[in-house]
């Protein structure tokens, strides 16, 4: 594989989860938001907010970044052109969404080439009234993902991925086989085994009462804790169905 600087920074990025006290410069700061502008966009529908209060923030990291989807700016920009959104809101998030996305992605590398590590903490979306109270925000903004940062006070190995034959397809989407999914479990899950990440977490999903338990800490890896978050959380829409409604944002006229 090519390697150079930047690919460097992409490739060693690990999630850090604890932090040094020491504050990052208002320049680093601002050269982080400033990449995160950078950022391919649809629409600039990316805003950031920032909390500095090591105390209330997430493993007490020295930054707290929550990168929105800003639906509002771009009304008030609309509104001085003499536009009225005809896009419905489904619509609008699908972009706005790729806009946050990718300027939280820029963020994270960006702190990486710093010096800074980062940890992102995907349940933004259903802290709305929580992140709307704090930071004061009007309607028309959603909160998509925070971003903890600071410099690190560990140093974790680089968590594995699946094989990329099984994220690349060119010319045609492969079908998976047995063989091919047994394939990239084995991939991901020994990775995490030979590195004890749960055992040192000390951490499985507990399953339901009713349900067998096949696995413990010398077996449980990644592929069976992914499978029972989405197998066991997340089956009822309308949480974030009211999040999103909460925000300002109606995706079922």
């Amino acid at each position: 594989m090519i390697s150079n600087p930047v690919i460097d920074a992409m490739m060693n990025r690990r999630s850090i989860r604890k932090y040094r006290e020491e504050q990052p410069s208002d320049d680093v700061i601002e050269t982080i938001v400033r990449t995160g502008q950078q950022a391919p966009f649809a629409m600039q529908m990316g805003s950031v907010l920032l909390s500095r209060e090591i105390e209330h923030n997430v493993f007490r990291a020295p930054l707290l970044f929550t990168v929105c989807v800003d639906v509002y700016r771009m009304e008030k920009v609309m509104a001085k052109r003499g536009w009225k959104r005809n896009a419905s809101d489904l619509y609008t998030l699908m972009f706005g969404i790729q806009d946050a996305a990718y300027m939280a992605e820029n963020m994270v590398i960006a702190a990486e080439s710093l010096g800074l590590g980062s940890c992102y903490i995907g349940a933004a979306p259903f802290m709305t009234k929580k992140i709307r109270e704090l930071y004061e925000l009007p309607d028309r903004i959603l909160p998509l993902v925070m971003l903890t940062m600071g410099y690190p006070a560990e140093d974790p190995p680089v968590r594995p991925r699946y094989p990329i034959d099984s994220h690349l397809f060119e010319g045609k989407y492969t079908r998976f086989s047995d063989d091919t999914v047994s394939e990239a479990i084995e991939e991901m899950d020994s990775g995490y085994l030979r590195q004890d990440y749960y055992r040192r977490a000390n951490y499985m999903i507990p399953l339901p009462e009713g349900m067998k338990e096949k696995f413990n800490l010398d077996s449980y890896s990644w592929t069976e804790h992914v499978s029972r978050k989405l197998g066991l959380w997340g089956g009822d829409p309308e949480d974030l169905l009211r999040n999103l409604e909460l925000c300002g944002f109606n995706i079922c006229p």
